[in-house]
This record gives C-alpha cells, sequence and structure tokens, in this order.
C-alpha cells in the first residue's frame, strides 16, 4: 500500500491539519520558548579554521561561507530536486521505498511506529552517493535528465568540503589534521543525500517538519533553500537558522560528539514549515563503515577527562538509537 504523500496533501487545498500531524502541546512551535537576537556562527572555510572548532563547541553547528562551490552548481542541484518533486506521482511512485521492509533507499514520506506517534510534514528522497560500491544508480531518478551529473559533481565538492571541516575540527582537538578522518574510517566513510520537501501547511503552528533530534551522522552538511525553518537548541531554548545565500550548514553529528568526548556538539535541531511556501533543503550525511568502532579518542582522555561514551561499532549504535536503547 502506497503511502499517503504529504505533498499530495498539500496541493488538495487542506484548511485544517489532519490530527495524525498535530503534534503534542509540549512540541508544538505556538509553544516552544525560542530566543530571538541570537544566530548561528558564520564561519570563512579554512582547514586551519579556529572558528569552526569554536562554533562546534558551543552550538554543534556553523554557516560555512568562502567554501569554493560554485553558486551554479547549487543552482543545478536545486533545481534537480524540485524537478523531481514536481514531476507526476505515478513516476516517483516508481523509486517509493519500503521503509517498514529495510528499504531506505528512494522517495519516502516519514512513517509513525505506532499509532500513538505523531507525523512529521515531510516527503524525502534519499540515496547513497558515495563509495561508488555501495551507490545503485538504479535507486536514483532517471529525471531530470541531469541529476546523476548534478548530484556526482556535488558529491565531489562535499568530500572536499567535509575533508577541510574534519581537518579544522581535529587541529581545534590539538589532533594531527587528520585524525577525526582516520578515525572515522577514512576514505570507506560513506556520503548520503537526503533531499527534503516541507510543502505549505495549513496549520505550520501545530506541525513540524522533522522532530527534535540528533543526527548520527559525523557530519551533516545541508544546502537550505531560501525558506527559513531550521531550528537547533542554545541555552534550552529554540534558535532559528538564517538563511545566508550560498552558505553550507555544518551541522556535528553523534559520532564526533563521540570521538572529541563531548567537546564538540552534536546539535539538537528541528524543522518547522510555512503556510504559503515550500521548504527544501539537501542534507548530505558523512558516516563510518557499519564495522568501524567509534569510542572517545585516547588522546584527548586522562585522569580529569575520563570517557564520556562507550565503546561500539557504527552499526551498534544505529541499532540502539533507532531502537530508543540505552548508549
Amino acid at each position: 500500500m502506497v503511502a499517503e504523500r504529504v505533498q499530495g496533501l498539500a496541493l488538495a487545498g487542506l484548511d485544517k491539519l489532519p490530527p495524525q500531524f498535530i503534534r503534542p502541546l509540549n512540541e508544538r512551535p505556538e509553544n516552544s520558548k525560542a530566543l530571538t537576537g541570537l544566530h548561528v556562527p558564520t564561519v570563512s572555510f579554512s582547514p586551519d579554521c579556529k572558528q569552526a572548532a569554536k562554533g562546534s563547541e558551543e552550538w554543534g553547528i556553523f554557516q560555512l561561507t568562502d567554501h569554493g562551490i560554485s553558486p551554479e552548481l547549487f543552482r543545478r542541484l536545486k533545481e534537480a530536486g524540485e524537478g523531481f518533486f514536481s514531476l507526476p506521482q505515478e513516476y516517483k511512485e516508481q523509486y517509493a521505498n519500503d521503509f517498514a521492509g529495510g528499504v531506505f533507499e528512494g522517495y519516502g514520506t516519514k512513517l509513525a511506529k505506532n499509532p500513538d506517534q505523531k507525523l512529521e510534514w515531510i516527503d524525502y528522497f534519499f540515496h547513497f552517493m558515495w563509495p561508488t560500491s555501495r551507490v545503485n544508480y538504479d535507486k536514483w531518478p532517471k529525471s531530470p535528465l541531469n541529476y546523476r551529473e548534478v548530484t556526482e559533481e556535488y558529491g565531489e565538492e562535499m568530500k572536499r568540503v567535509a575533508e577541510g571541516v574534519l581537518e579544522a575540527l581535529s587541529v581545534g582537538l590539538g589532533l594531527e589534521a587528520g585524525a577525526l578522518k582516520e578515525a572515522l574510517g577514512g576514505e570507506e566513510m560513506s556520503l548520503e543525500m537526503k533531499i527534503n520537501l516541507y510543502p505549505p501547511c495549513p496549520q505550520p503552528e501545530l506541525a513540524l517538519g522533522v522532530e527534535a533530534h540528533t543526527d548520527m551522522s559525523a557530519l551533516t552538511i545541508l544546502l537550505p533553500n531560501q525558506v527559513p525553518g531550521l531550528q537547533v537548541i542554545k541555552d534550552g531554548s529554540w534558535v532559528s537558522v538564517d538563511y545566508v545565500p550560498d552558505a553550507l550548514v555544518v551541522h556535528v553529528g553523534d559520532q564526533i560528539e563521540v570521538l572529541s568526548n563531548g567537546r564538540y556538539k552534536s546539535v539538537l535541531h528541528r524543522s518547522l514549515v510555512s503556510k504559503d511556501e515550500t521548504r527544501m533543503s539537501w542534507a548530505v550525511f558523512f558516516v563510518p563503515p557499519p564495522d568501524k568502532i567509534i569510542g572517545p579518542l585516547p588522546h584527548l582522555l586522562n585522569e580529569t577527562n575520563p570517557p564520556l561514551f562507550s565503546t561500539k561499532t557504527f552499526k551498534d549504535f544505529q541499532h540502539r538509537k533507532i531502537n530508543k536503547l540505552s548508549q
């Protein structure tokens, strides 16, 4: 049975939000404490940049500028993603994933795991980008025609930028520049692409595009469109992330928090939705190989800084987090 797509609900012109999307009172944007006047730090790209480390310590997130990716590539990437979601529904359903059956790649809508959970106002497309041994191009959209070309080009740029960010964060910990990359599996790290579509919502004050969470990845590099919606926790309150044209939003994920023994923070974040506009984002996740053992780096530990996290494989970490087991 095909899931009911959020985009289809939005196009139906609903006046009220269906009850399965109405968040509990404490999660609703209208009831959430929000801070104004604070801004996620903006960092100019450099492999030895101290501001990247500072932003990762104090916020777990920063906006990256001067990264060397052309606005033209951003434009082509966005056009390809927007083009897919504008195609006829029957075409998109050819790429439908089977989340319940363990097939995560493809076109999907976030489903609740049980009847008591509320749904998120989002459709998405997810697939592997790198290494080529994990890429199944049959899972990539054949239309728009330039989807593969532009996505592969963007993936190469993402590898370059991520390596520079990991170098900056390694140096910020007092380690060799390649320390974090090596600890995460080096060239065996995977890149995963998730295109998020948040259509207009009839009652955005009651809904969430994505509920509050941290990313299981090491790093997440996000390219948003111009519609705001990303929020992060700072000092116990939600702070909205400004839209900075052509900037990349870099999230610290769970694996770097573990490796740094908590010095870098895996940022708690969520996505709001708009009443009148479609929000989209292109997220690239950098993840270790499944059997890579991740734990606090020994060079960071001593009698006054004991390990705060247990050591386990990334596969075990995923299983425990997905099933809400203790870490």
